[in-house]
């Protein structure tokens, strides 16, 4: 199969799922230099996508390229709201909804942080352990696929509902939202840009928590809000 004519095509929208693995490759490690190599092997796609990204994103100024022909991202923080702004994470992923008689929210967080099961919290969950501030009415987490969900689900003894679940399994749009992901008090959670990509349009005070989320991110990236 032709990487490159696929690849060419998929980057129309450079926030679709497989570009946007790249994007997020490139603000997880906002600051380092890469070749399109290194990209490609990051963000787990094929050098002809790597290429196709790359390019679109030097056209909107968010990449530029030394003499040695690396790239380094110039402009993290509009890319990082661009990309937020565009991504509705409510209409793009799968939920599967649980409930849980557990009544505190430490409680149920030290029972899942006993799970080796692939697993990562995101929205106001994993703000909740990142930058405190919002307290969750219901906890989310990505799971891989609907058999991690219900393995998770029989060990902590949640029960399954057609809707309304305190607990919800989120199957994602596409797996690279794992990518860079971390682990706050034994709890695993996504990468402080996948948390904050996730809040940015999500209702219930989700971009309260996504403007908390951000002074921390832009003071690791030592940058300064626009």
């Amino acid at each position: 199969m032709d990487v490159h004519m696929p690849a060419a095509a998929a980057v129309v929208n450079i926030f679709a799922p497989k570009s946007s693995r790249v994007i997020r490759a490139l603000l997880v490690n906002a600051g380092r230099d890469w070749s399109e190599r290194e990209i490609a092997k990051a963000a787990d796609v094929s050098s002809g996508m790597a290429h196709y990204v790359c390019k679109s994103l030097e056209e909107h100024g968010y990449l530029a390229r030394g003499a040695s022909n690396r790239m380094v991202l110039v402009d993290p923080v509009r890319m990082l709201k661009r990309w937020a702004a565009y991504n509705q994470y409510d209409n793009t992923n799968k939920f599967l909804d649980y409930y849980t008689f557990e009544r505190e929210i430490e409680g149920f967080m030290r029972n899942i942080a006993k799970m080796k099961l692939p697993y990562a919290a995101t929205v106001l969950t994993g703000a909740w352990l990142v930058a405190p501030f919002v307290r969750p009415t219901d906890l989310h987490f990505y799971v891989p696929d609907k058999g991690t969900a219900e393995k998770i689900a029989a060990r902590l003894g949640l029960n399954p509902t057609p809707r309304g679940g305190n607990v919800k399994f989120v199957i994602p749009y596409d797996e690279g939202v794992f990518y860079g992901r971390q682990e706050v008090k034994g709890v695993k959670v996504v990468s402080k840009v996948q948390l904050y990509v996730d809040l940015y349009n999500y209702p219930a005070r989700g971009e309260e928590a996504a403007s908390r989320l951000l002074d921390m991110i832009l003071r690791e990236w030592h940058v300064s809000r626009k």
